[in-house]
C-alpha cells in the first residue's frame, strides 16, 4: 500500500511527528523496532522550551506534570571544587524552570498521543531496508513493505534511513561513550539543582526525576572509552560514582547507591550527516545529526525538528517542490550557532585548566552567568554567546 509518511523510529522526535501529520489527516504509518517500551540511553534534562514543544504538540498539562520534575538549575562542578550554577533563565522562583523527564513516561505517552491523533504505530517492526520511496523489513505481524511518498529517519545516532542514504559521517567529537541509568533517590520530591561533575576527560551527570530516581548520565572521553573496554561498564560505573562528591543538597550517598535499571550506553555518542534531505526523505531528531551540547538539549531539537519536518512535509504534499530543502535549510539557521558554541564549551572541557578560569569567571559574574544559562537551554539565540563582547566578558581577568 501507498501512504503519505513512513517515519522509522518511535521516540519523542518521531512520534511528535507522527502525532502532528496526522492530526492534518495525513496517513502515516509509524514504525518502531521494539516491541515495548525499554530504557535506553538518552537525555532527561531540558529547559521550559520542551515542555512547550510537548503541549503545542498535544500533551495536556497534567500529563505532563506527572512526568516532569523541576530543577531550578543546572549545577556545574570542576574537578578543582569551583562550582558554576546555571538557572536556565529561573532563580527557582518562577513556574517554568528547567525540568528532568521521565522517559519511561513520556516515550509511551507520546505513542499513544500519535495513535490517538490517527498514526499507525506499529511496535516490533524492524527495518532492515530503506530505498527511495520503499521500507522492508520483518514486522510484528510478518513483513513490513510500504510505500511512502516520504520516508522520515527517526531512529537515533544510528540511522538505518541516513545510511540507506548514504549521508552519515564520523562525528565530529571522535571516540566517545554514553553510560546512563538510574539509581534510587531517598530524599524529597521538592525540586533541587541537577548536577554536572567533571573528571579527567569525561562528566557525569546527575539529574533527579519523578518516581524517586536520579538519573545518571556519564560520559567518557577517549582515554576513559579506552579504559572502559578494559575494565567494563560495571566497574567504569562504580568507579565514577565513588568520586562523585557528596553536596549538601544532594541526599544521594553515591558509591553505594541503589541502582534501579542495567547500564545502557551508546557509542559512538555522537552522529554527524551531510544533509537533513533528500528526494522523498528527511532526517529528524538525533538522526539529523548529534553533538553532545554537556547540559542537555538533546530533547528540545528533536522537539523543534519534529514541529519544523510536519510543517515542510505538508507543503511537499501539497506540491511545493523546495519544501524538504527548505527543512535542512530551518534546521540550520535554527541550531548554526548552538553548534559552534557547544564545539567552543567542548574545546574548553578537554582543557580543564581553561575550563576551570572560565568556571571561575563565570560564577562571579551573575549577569554573564545568566546569559550563559539562557543560550545553554534554547531560550535566547545561541548567537548572543558567540558575540566577542560576551566572549571577552568571560574570559577577561
Amino acid at each position: 500500500m501507498t501512504i503519505d509518511v513512513a517515519i522509522v523510529g518511535g521516540g519523542p522526535a518521531g512520534a511528535v511527528l507522527a502525532a502532528r501529520l496526522a492530526r492534518r489527516g495525513r496517513a502515516v504509518v509509524l514504525l518502531e523496532r521494539s516491541a515495548a517500551y525499554r530504557w535506553r540511553a538518552c537525555g532527561v534534562f531540558s529547559s521550559p522550551t520542551s515542555v512547550r514543544e510537548l503541549r503545542e504538540a498535544g500533551l495536556d498539562a497534567e500529563t505532563l506534570a506527572a512526568m516532569v520534575r523541576p530543577a531550578p538549575a543546572m549545577r556545574v562542578e570542576t574537578a578543582t571544587g569551583t562550582w558554576v550554577r546555571l538557572t536556565y533563565g529561573d532563580d527557582g522562583s518562577l513556574a517554568a524552570p528547567a525540568v528532568s523527564f521521565d522517559r519511561a513516561a513520556l516515550d509511551p505517552a507520546l505513542l499513544a498521543l500519535a495513535r490517538q491523533a490517527g498514526a499507525d504505530v506499529r511496535l516490533g517492526a524492524a527495518v532492515t531496508g530503506v530505498e527511495p520511496g520503499r521500507i522492508v523489513g520483518p514486522g510484528a505481524a510478518g513483513e513490513t513493505d510500504l510505500e511512502a511518498r516520504v520516508i522520515v529517519g527517526a531512529d537515533g545516532i544510528r540511522s538505518t534511513v541516513a545510511r540507506a542514504f548514504g549521508v552519515g559521517r564520523t562525528p565530529l567529537l571522535g571516540d566517545r561513550v554514553g553510560l546512563t541509568f538510574h539509581v534510587a533517590d531517598p530524599g524529597p520530591t521538592a525540586p533541587r539543582d541537577a548536577r554536572m561533575i567533571l573528571f579527567r576527560d569525561g562528566y557525569v551527570g546527575l539529574a533527579p526525576v519523578p518516581g524517586g530516581r536520579v538519573n545518571v548520565g556519564i560520559v567518557l572521553g577517549r582515554s576513559c572509552a579506552s579504559q572502559l573496554r578494559a575494565d567494563g561498564a560495571e566497574r567504569t560505573v562504580e568507579s565514577v560514582l565513588a568520586a562523585i562528591p557528596p553536596a549538601g543538597d544532594d541526599p544521594v550517598d553515591w558509591p553505594v547507591a541503589e541502582r534501579c535499571d542495567p547500564i545502557e550506553g551508546a557509542a559512538p555518542l555522537g552522529h554527524r550527516v551531510s544533509r537533513r534531505h533528500g528526494p522523498g526523505w528527511l532526517l529528524i531528531g538525533d538522526a539529523a545529526g548529534f553533538l553532545d551540547p554537556f547540559t542537555g538539549e538533546g530533547l528540545h531539537r528533536a522537539l523543534v525538528s519534529a514541529r519544523l519536518a510536519a510543517a515542510a512535509i505538508e507543503r511537499h504534499l501539497d506540491g511545493d517542490p523546495d519544501a524538504l530543502a527548505g527543512y535542512d535549510r530551518a534546521m540550520t539557521a535554527r541550531f548554526r550557532s548552538k553548534d559552534v558554541l557547544s564545539l567552543l564549551v567542548q574545546a574548553f572541557l578537554a582543557r580543564p585548566g581553561l575550563f576551570d578560569y572560565a568556571a571561575r569567571r563565570l560564577a562571579g559574574r551573575p549577569r554573564v552567568r545568566e546569559t550563559m544559562g539562557l543560550v545553554m537551554g534554547d531560550l535566547v539565540p545561541a548567537s548572543r554567546a558567540m558575540d566577542p563582547r560576551f566572549i571577552a566578558s568571560v574570559l577577561r581577568p
